[in-house]
């Protein structure tokens, strides 16, 4: 474990702290351990538990968390860690993310914490027993949010609380609008309609319409804008002042000081009488609509959640008895035989038993072409059945089947921070406090240096200050994009596993692919036997057969299927072993049977110089050539193609068209391999590597800083996808391979790799479009709200244009971001 660079400091009265620990096996792993822990400066004492893996730490005065993390890794042993999600509720911009991230990192135990505003999640990784879900809670509330975990939310009522919250803001918006409009036509139309004025003083008079704009302008701020005094005003009292926090300021500014110049106007210099009831009232209409405007577009990012959430059966029609009954999706259990009718959807995974049917797997690989479904064929929970019908033996179930996987892995993604969010994250920790800061310099400058009456001129500037500049769309210029983009993914049929992987995707310089499966189809054919004299071809093609049918690589199943086809018996096999990048061996009939490549057979002292030519020949040919021995004897050579995909080539032209370099990493002979190459066009090829020397091969391609994608199916290419830069793992490989990658391909081709490198790029320069805005947006008007224009030619930013330029700026983002809904990939 690497050290946790931050000590988290608590000044509440030493008690018992526990900290889960992984590795112990025995009695001096806990005298080691307990050793390590006493040795931190300010333990008073500790006891270390095998039977629960349980550290007990008692400290002096602060819990030291970090330091005894580090005590135990450097005894060798690993702090077992949770990770939990929270719903993070009332959260309005990067202001408020800082301040919940250091809140839940200031809670002894807590080693990570990240918040994303778009998702309204905060994820938090903990030592095991260090902490309690009521403590992170309690952390959330303390920074002044409501929180819930995310367990006891279920996505529906998260889109259910969305909506209340729209509705909400309507309501709102529509009071406060209503009763602005008439304010502004009082204030403002006095200044640009003529007659205005003179109809406001003849019908209503000049006390009276004062009166009345306070009357109006008070409900507004204490009606429709009470939300943000609810928020803004505890966290300036907590000094940790956030976005509601500004408006306050500004708005209650202008509010307080109409409300002077109209009930003790004699406290004022003469010829600054002036009243901006308008403004306050404005400013809170135009932020409500800005709200509004961005609470309706955060729904539109997560639709496609909302999408693989519709795929989703409510029922299913069960086999009881020998009669299909309808129950509910819930109540299905792994084994029930499902019937499918025409136009039903398939509501969970299996394989089909009887019947056959095209199928509509769009939504889980992106390819719009419907697949045949035939007995023996696997089924996806979500995808549409077209015309026939078919029974299916249920496989996974609830939250194992794959589409429960997808929508898991991509809320996983929507929820992540990429690199480039650091920089945000250290602008807006002080953002909000260097804009106070800017306003009261401004007042004071202009109360210095401004022309009469400079109290008004002041105050109309500084309130401008507080209210353009907005932290908001600094917070939602990545996770936005990051939501939409993973969904636009999920939607091709491309899921990134890991958010941080949009980002690297990008920069991706090398595309290393494995052969079998990735470029090829996966399902080679046997193609040639030649045995040696001696030996009976049925004889062999039976004893290797036999001993392939317990192989899962694909080979294998060619082996096995050309014996099924000259009707040869399986016999029972003994002994068997499987040496991933060498072959197979085991006993047959009483005969040690080995079968595998050259190197398998040289590994055991046998030469295969009898067919030296012929392999050459068949490796030429871009043939695998295999060789089985009996007995210790050579038997026979065996040759099996592997048929390149009919979207290979396209493939990678279009990648070489992206400005990539494509290498072949592949454990097959290198003339097979370079065969492949030369009919695809690949730049580099690495052959005859075991599955550490793909990882090598990996390492090496990377050695002049270029960084490298690596993308292959099978368990031996789990060390590889780990290794590189970033791992794509074809959706047809093993569940290994999956686990080990960053993205997961579920076309299973490469043209995903394609369209996964376009959307990285795609998503990353939204990103970077976002961020130009929200930070070009506040270095351009805040010099000019605080009025650094006005020397030059007079002009200043009322802060009711502030007002609406703030607002604007968020939908502006929301919007950009919301364009990635629409990519395609050329």
């Amino acid at each position: 474990m690497t050290a946790i660079s931050r000590i988290e400091k608590s000044t509440a009265l030493p008690i018992p702290t526990e900290f889960g620990i992984e590795g112990m096996s025995c009695a001096s792993c806990v005298g080691r351990v307990e050793k390590a822990i006493k040795s931190v400066p300010g333990v008073d004492a500790a006891s270390v538990n095998l039977a629960t893996e349980r550290a007990t730490v008692t400290f002096k005065d602060a819990v030291d968390t970090a330091a005894v993390l580090e005590a135990i890794a450097d005894a060798g042993y690993g702090a077992k860690t949770e990770t939990q999600e929270f719903l993070v509720e009332g959260m309005t911009c990067a202001s408020c993310v800082s301040r919940v991230e250091r809140a839940l990192k200031a809670v002894p135990g807590v080693t990570q914490a990240s918040v994303n505003i778009a998702t309204e999640k905060a994820t938090i990784r903990y030592v095991s027993g260090a902490t309690t879900s009521a403590a992170l809670s309690a952390a959330i509330r303390n920074a002044g949010y409501e929180t819930k975990t995310t367990v006891n939310v279920a996505i529906e009522d998260q889109e259910d609380r969305r909506d209340v919250e729209i509705r909400s803001l309507a309501r709102q918006l529509l009071l406060s609008a209503v009763l602005t409009l008439p304010l502004f036509v009082m204030e403002m139309g006095s200044h640009f309609i003529p007659g205005v004025h003179e109809f406001v003083m003849d019908t209503i008079g000049m006390r009276e319409s004062l009166y009345l704009q306070f009357a109006l302008a008070t409900i507004v701020l204490f009606g429709p804008g009470l939300g943000f005094f609810r928020k803004g005003v505890p966290n300036l009292l907590r000094w940790t002042p956030d976005m509601n926090s500004l408006v306050v300021l500004g708005t209650t500014a202008a509010w307080a000081y109409s409300v002077v110049a109209t009930f003790l106007p004699s406290a004022l210099p003469a010829g600054t009488v002036n009243v901006y009831y308008e403004a306050a009232a404005v400013i809170i209409t135009l932020i409500l609509l800005g709200r509004y405007l961005e609470a309706r577009a955060k729904g539109k990012t997560g639709q496609a959640i909302k999408r693989l959430l519709g795929l989703q059966a409510k029922t299913a029609f069960v086999d009881h008895g020998g009669e299909f009954v309808e129950i509910q999706i819930s109540d299905v259990v792994v084994g029930d035989v499902v019937r499918i009718r025409p136009g039903e959807k398939v509501p969970v995974d299996g394989t089909v038993v009887s019947g056959e049917s095209y199928v509509e797997e769009a939504m889980i690989t992106g390819e719009p072409v419907p697949v045949l479904k035939s007995p023996d064929s696997e089924v996806v929970g979500g995808t549409i059945n077209k015309t026939g019908s078919f029974t299916f033996r249920t496989t996974k179930v609830g939250s194992d089947t794959l589409l429960a996987q997808i929508i898991k892995m991509v809320e996983a993604a929507q929820g992540s921070k990429l690199p480039i969010q650091a920089l945000v994250d250290k602008v807006t920790s002080w953002f909000v406090p260097a804009v106070i800061l800017a306003a009261l310099l401004t007042f004071g400058a202009w109360m210095l240096l401004g022309p009469s009456p400079a109290l008004s001129f002041a105050l109309v500037n500084a309130v401008a200050v507080l209210i353009i500049a907005c932290p908001c769309a600094m917070g939602l210029a990545t996770p936005t994009s990051i939501m939409v983009g993973t969904g636009r993914a999920a939607e091709l049929g491309i899921l990134f596993r890991k958010g941080e992987a949009l980002q690297s995707l990008r920069d991706t310089q090398i595309i290393a692919v494995d052969k079998t499966g990735t470029l090829t189809k996966g399902k080679p054919e046997l193609t040639d036997f030649q045995e040696l004299p001696g030996y009976s071809r049925d004889d062999v093609l039976c004893w290797v057969a036999s001993l392939e049918t317990l192989s899962e690589h694909p080979i294998a199943e060619a082996i096995v299927a050309a014996g099924k086809a000259r009707g040869l018996p399986y016999l029972e096999v003994s002994g068997f072993e499987a040496s991933p990048g060498f072959g197979v061996s085991g006993t047959v009939a009483g005969r040690k049977i080995l079968v595998g490549a050259d190197r398998a057979l040289a590994r055991e002292g046998i030469e295969v110089t009898a067919f030296a030519s012929l392999a050459s020949d068949l490796g030429r040919e871009g043939k695998s050539p295999l060789y089985a021995a009996v007995d210790g004897q050579l038997a026979a050579i065996i040759a099996v193609s592997d048929p390149i995909k009919e979207t290979t080539p396209a493939a990678i032209q279009a990648l070489h068209a992206q400005g990539l370099k494509i290498a072949m990493i592949t454990g097959d002979n290198r003339r097979t391999a370079e065969a492949i190459a030369a009919q695809l066009g690949i730049d580099h090829v690495v052959a005859e590597v075991l599955p550490d020397g793909k990882v090598e091969a990996v390492k090496q391609l990377r050695k002049n800083g270029q960084r490298v994608a690596f993308i292959g199916d099978g368990i031996n290419d789990a060390p590889a996808l780990s290794e590189a830069d970033v791992g794509l793992a074809v959706g047809t490989g093993t569940d290994i391979a999956i686990e080990s990658a960053d993205v997961v391909l579920m076309s299973g081709d490469l043209t995903g790799v394609v369209r996964a490198i376009a959307l990285s790029r795609a998503t990353i320069r939204n990103i970077k479009q976002n961020l130009f805005w929200a930070f070009a947006y506040n270095v351009c008007l805040v010099p000019v709200a605080a009025g650094v224009l006005y020397p030059i030619d007079g002009t200043l930013l009322s802060p009711v244009f502030a007002a609406g330029a703030m607002a604007m700026s968020s939908v502006f983002v929301l919007g950009n971001a919301l364009r990635l809904r629409r990519f395609r990939a050329n």
